[in-house]
């Protein structure tokens, strides 16, 4: 059996940033993303050992579990909520 959580407290920044996100997305997006970008940041997190799912966790979520197709819509939203991803977007 894993020993993944599934569930991680979140910094509250990063919280506050990936919910604005979340609603920013077109409706009819915005449930599957959410399901898909939670469960990677937390499985983020986990790797880095942490005790909480941090900024960093979020937007590498977003950009390993987005697809390309709404590569640009990511880019604008993380610019309009104020993420750093640049030092992640290439990894």
């Amino acid at each position: 059996m894993s020993n993944i959580k599934t569930q991680l407290e979140w910094e509250s920044n990063a919280r506050q940033k990936y919910d604005e996100m979340i609603r920013k997305l077109p409706l009819f997006h915005r449930d599957i993303a959410k399901q898909v970008v939670d469960k990677k940041a937390v499985i983020n997190a986990q790797e880095r050992k942490a005790s909480m799912v941090e900024e960093e966790d979020v937007v590498r979520a977003f950009l390993t579990e987005v697809p390309l197709a709404f590569y640009s819509l990511m880019i604008r939203l993380f610019d309009e909520v104020g993420f750093d991803y640049k030092q992640y977007e290439n990894e």
